[in-house]
Formats: structure tokens, sequence, C-alpha cells
């Protein structure tokens, strides 16, 4: 009888942890590798993805995010800006399948398989590359999150409006920092 009870409490106590792990947001623990095959983590961004060259997205990569996974949604900053944290690419409902872009992702609302844009602080859809005022290089944050649902954002949200509706939902999120100056 003595054993039985300490089984159950142990079971109880196994549920109880695994319970505060899945309703308390720690999920976020779990780390998405992402990755760009033009630049590493700490390195300088190429010119050709910034103003100062031709302006277009680079590829990025990121590893598979946990099985409950159902979208991804990346965002771009710059934390370094004068008037503060600079938005440049704000893009989410990306297919759960879907764990890369290639350079060139076009400035469209929606693209073909479902993933939307949103807008950056350029006041565009789509990405902007670095362009930061001559002097000290800024650091650029490729921010990619593993979500448990599709979010129900049509194209243009800003990235306050994604963070909010992503509050929650995130399962993993991952970060890829490029250097840029001029």
């Amino acid at each position: 009888m003595a054993m039985d009870r300490k089984l159950l409490e142990a079971a109880a106590a196994l549920l109880f942890m695994v319970m505060l792990v899945r309703f308390s947001g720690t999920a976020q623990e779990v780390k998405l590798d992402v990755r760009s095959p033009v630049f590493a983590s700490g390195d300088r961004i190429p010119a050709k993805y910034t103003c100062d060259g031709e302006d277009v997205s680079p590829p990025i990569e990121w590893s598979r995010g946990p099985t409950a996974t159902e979208s991804y949604a990346l965002i771009m900053d710059d934390p370094d800006a004068p008037g503060g944290v600079f938005t440049h690419w704000v893009i989410y409902n990306i297919p759960y399948n879907v764990t890369r872009f290639e350079q060139y992702v076009t400035a469209l609302d929606r693209l073909d398989d479902g993933t939307t844009q949103g807008k950056n602080h350029f006041g565009r859809i789509g990405y902007g590359g670095p362009c930061p005022p001559p002097g000290k290089p800024h650091h650029y944050r490729f921010n990619v999150y593993a979500l448990d649902n599709r979010l129900s954002l049509g194209p243009g949200a800003t990235k306050e409006g994604l963070l909010k509706a992503m509050d929650g939902h995130v399962l993993a999120q991952g970060v890829l920092m490029g250097i840029y100056g001029r």
C-alpha cells in the first residue's frame, strides 16, 4: 500500500512538472539554429543585402521547430538605431514545412505558399536592408520563431502587432546576428 502511494505521488509530481512546462511559456528554452550561407553570426552582412547594394533579402535557414510547430515567423531589426529599435522585416505564417528563404524574397503581401509579410519601419511591405548612418557598425537580428498556430493577421502587420499575436504561442526561437556599418 505504501509503495502504491509513493508511485502515485511520483506520477502526480511528474504530471505537475509537465503541465508547468507546457503552460508556463518555458518551452522557449528550445532553440532554433538560424544561419545564412552568406554570413556567419557576428559577421558583416554583405553589401548586396543592404541599401548600399541591391537591398534584397539574404538567404536565411533555420532548424525545424518542435513537432507541434504549425508556422514560423521572422523579425529582422536593428537595436542600435539612433531612434530606438528599427524594424527591417516582418514575415509570418511561414508554413511549418518551410525552413529557409532563398535570397530575393519578393515584396508581396502574401507569397504563393501563404506566407504573409508585414510592414517595416521604412513604411513598406517586405524586406528593407541595413542602412545605418555613418559611424559605428550596427547589429542586425534575424529572429525566427516556431509557433503552435497560424496567426489570424492579415498583411501589413507591424512588429508590435506580430509580437502581440504570437504571445503564448512561441514553441522555440533562435537568432542570427549580422553586422553592417558605413
